[in-house]
């Protein structure tokens, strides 16, 4: 078997991360049926799905610690997913899930498994703390291993909470005011606090498995992880800016809005990120 081929070969580490891979591949291939469900629903169901595989394969391995860290990326997905389901069917949402589909509708295959594959692996490579956490021993004092565990745990269930209360915020603003922009709650803070939340999330799980890190291969796949993640929420911010600029940009409102509340990062002057490059737009 091809399973069989691979530990012999290569090892534990890459039997688990070729599952993985397998897991994330099957599921985000809902992502053929609308291109845009590669980087929505099925990436929060990959992620879950991942997890379950985990704990199905490393159970025995399981700590206190790892419990609470696949704990929160399980409701960090299912919430998500759960909730890009249920704005699939709001009426408040349907003009603008048309124009995406719309503007996604000529891809072409190519490009579509192209797309397919690639955000597979950075699942994977997202995951891969996790995955360090449930099989790795760390030599690290005790007293730092809690510190840093501590740290990550905190940083993974704020930025879940955070995006929450601003996906709440904005479901139940745009219900009421379809055709405004919402500037309420969080989005005084931040004009992008569900993005800004999703970077805490995963850069807090990049920190629980830090001090499980114990191969080079182990730094690069779990830091190239962290890292996309949080160039994609860059670049998402960039597409929202420019969208919301070209539905509200002639409103004075909107204007005073933007040059007051930062873009992505509370209480940094940073407005605008239209001219940053950020590589994964």
């Amino acid at each position: 078997m091809l399973t069989n081929w691979i530990l012999q070969h290569f090892g534990a580490v890459y039997l688990d991360m070729f599952l993985l891979l397998g897991v994330a591949l099957v599921v985000s291939s809902i992502g053929f049926y609308r291109l845009l469900y590669f980087i929505n629903i099925g990436y929060a169901f990959a992620i879950v799905g991942m997890i379950v595989l985990m704990l199905v394969r490393h159970l025995e391995s399981l700590s206190f610690v790892s419990g609470v860290q696949n704990g929160l990326l399980a409701l960090w997905g299912l919430r998500l997913g759960i909730y890009l389901v249920r704005r699939e069917f709001q009426a408040a949402y349907s003009k603008q899930k048309t124009e995406i589909h719309e503007s996604f509708a000529d891809v072409p295959w190519g490009v579509r498994v192209l797309i397919w594959i690639s955000v597979s692996l950075l699942y994977v490579l997202m995951f891969s703390p996790s995955l360090s956490r449930l099989t790795e021993i760390s030599a690290s004092p005790s007293w730092f291993l809690v510190f840093s565990q501590g740290a990550g745990l905190l940083l993974m269930g704020g930025g879940l909470l955070m995006e929450t209360i601003a996906d709440k915020q904005k479901s139940d603003f745009k219900t009421e005011r379809p055709r405004d922009y919402c500037d309420t709650g969080l989005y005084r803070l931040v004009r992008c606090p569900n993005y800004l939340g999703e970077i805490i999330f995963w850069v807090g799980n990049w920190v629980v498995g830090i001090m499980f890190y114990t191969t080079p291969l182990h730094w690069i796949v779990s830091s190239l992880g962290a890292v996309c993640i949080v160039l994609i929420m860059m670049g998402s911010t960039k597409r929202l800016e420019s969208a919301q600029d070209g539905r509200y940009g002639d409103r004075s409102a909107y204007l005073q809005y933007i040059r007051t509340v930062p873009v992505l990062f509370p209480f940094v002057p940073v407005y605008s990120l239209k001219k940053v490059r950020v590589f994964l737009e």
